[in-house]
């Protein structure tokens, strides 16, 4: 069983439940308030990485930081050299960087965010190029009648105050 406010209903998510973990704040079967629950589970996981391991995390982010200063130095010193062999070495030490943060544990979940976003980017309807078309000339044709509106509204209001002031 699983806390949820929507019993008997369609999942208010868009993906519904496809791919993504629930956003739940507990299980009933583990009691929120007992000392147990998600935020058991998750203290367990994270006492349960060995300390090597955060400590790999860490080099590989000081690697991550080094390539990116020698980049940002590297353009620096060679300033006199023709503008593209500079953005290419930037290009190239900058695709070095990303590959080594894509091993840590937060590229890994950043991977999967960008994987899981292509997916949902393809279950887009995207509208016609008339349909398009028709919304932008709905949408220009109710500004310029609020504009028109706020005018008249100006007009007259300036109007009865100068009445009223003389």
């Amino acid at each position: 069983l699983q806390a949820s406010s929507s019993i008997g209903r369609a999942p208010v998510s868009k993906t519904g439940c496809w791919g993504f973990e629930s956003l739940l704040a507990c299980q009933i079967s583990q009691g929120c308030h007992s000392g147990g629950g998600v935020h058991r589970q998750m203290t367990e996981k994270a006492q349960g990485q060995s300390g090597s391991s955060s400590v790999l995390e860490g080099i590989k982010w000081l690697v991550v930081a080094a390539l990116v200063v020698t980049a940002v130095a590297g353009n620096s010193y060679f300033s006199d050299m023709s503008p593209l062999y500079r953005a290419l070495g930037v290009v190239v030490v900058a695709l070095l960087a990303a590959f080594v943060a894509l091993q840590t544990e937060q590229g890994k979940a950043f991977n999967q965010l960008r994987k899981d976003s292509m997916v949902e980017l393809r279950k887009v309807v995207w509208p016609t190029r008339q349909e398009t078309l028709q919304t932008t000339a709905i949408v220009l044709v109710f500004v310029l009648i609020v504009a028109l509106l706020l005018f008249v509204l100006d007009w007259v209001l300036n109007g009865a105050i100068s009445m009223l002031i003389g």
